[in-house]
Order: structure tokens, then C-alpha cells, then sequence
């Protein structure tokens, strides 16, 4: 492999990485006070396992982003690669919006759409190179169960038809 395409690597893994990163130090995640109080169904990851679930999607990510970029760089994959780097925008921006801003509602739909960008991204990259789009696959599941969670802690807030703000 040639030096170019191994700086490729790291940057296309390092990309959503650091994103998820610079996305953390908007929340506590699932540590802080009102995350624990609000109601989850018995199927919720324990709070560990996202930090590791989230590091192998990233990863897997990069990988497959790079994958497509191998295939004419942002030349000539611009939309893919554009698309891609839209669902990682809204990806960014769901963790604010859920542990940060406290939008239940708000977090739902804007999950919603990000489910929709990643089978667009997936759809893209199979076109492109299938192993970039199988790699996808872990992820969409994974936004899938986030989803049916996001979705389950707004049915079951006290009071959903209060807007999109849970009391603090």
C-alpha cells in the first residue's frame, strides 16, 4: 500500500473520531443526573457499552469512507463522500440536541433523519464498493435500536405533549 492511501486511512478514521469526540464535551452522556431519571426500557445498553460500540462504528466508518474515497477521491465520489460527510454532520449534532439541550422530541426527529442519510450513505457506497457499504451495515443497526430508544424515553415522558423540553 502505497504512503498516500495509508494517510488516507488515518485521516478517514481519525474524521469521525474526532467528530464523536468534539461531540462528547456537549453532554455527560449516560452519566448525568437526567439521563438516569428518565424511563428506559429494560433493553437499554448498559452505559459502558457505548463508548465501545461507538469506537468500532466510527472506525468502521473511516474505513469504509476511505474505501469509497480510493475509488476517484472526492472528485470523482463527491456525492457518496458528500452524503456521508451530511450523516455525520447529524450524527454530531444528536448528542446535543438529546444530552445537551435536553429536545426528546427534537433529538427523535433529527435521529429519524440521520437513519435516513446513513441508507442513503449505504446505498451510495454499495454502488461503489460493497465492502464500504457492508461496513455501514453495523451502524444503521445500531441507529436502529437508538431510535426505538429515543423513541421509547419521548412516549414515556411525563408529559409529551408539552413540547419538546423534558423538565430538568
Amino acid at each position: 500500500m502505497e504512503l498516500g492511501a495509508i494517510v488516507g486511512l488515518i485521516v478517514a478514521v481519525a474524521f469521525p473520531l474526532g467528530v464523536s469526540f468534539i461531540s462528547a464535551l456537549f453532554s455527560n452522556g449516560g452519566e448525568s443526573d437526567w439521563y438516569k431519571q428518565l424511563k428506559k426500557p429494560s433493553w437499554t445498553p448498559p452505559n459502558w457499552a457505548f463508548p465501545v460500540v461507538w469506537t468500532i462504528l466510527y472506525t468502521l466508518m473511516g474505513v469504509s469512507s476511505w474505501l469509497v474515497w480510493l475509488h476517484g477521491g472526492f472528485k470523482g465520489q463527491s456525492l457518496p463522500l458528500a452524503v456521508y460527510t451530511f450523516q455525520l454532520l447529524l450524527n454530531f449534532l444528536w448528542t446535543p440536541i438529546f444530552f445537551g439541550l435536553h429536545q426528546v422530541g427534537l433529538a427523535l426527529v433529527e435521529i429519524l433523519l440521520l437513519w435516513t442519510a446513513i441508507a442513503a450513505t449505504l446505498y451510495l457506497f454499495w454502488h461503489v464498493n460493497l465492502l464500504a457499504a457492508y461496513l455501514l451495515v453495523p451502524y444503521l443497526l445500531w441507529i436502529t435500536l437508538a431510535s426505538t430508544l429515543n423513541f421509547y424515553i419521548w412516549v414515556n415522558l411525563e408529559d409529551p405533549t408539552s413540547g419538546l423540553k423534558k423538565a430538568a
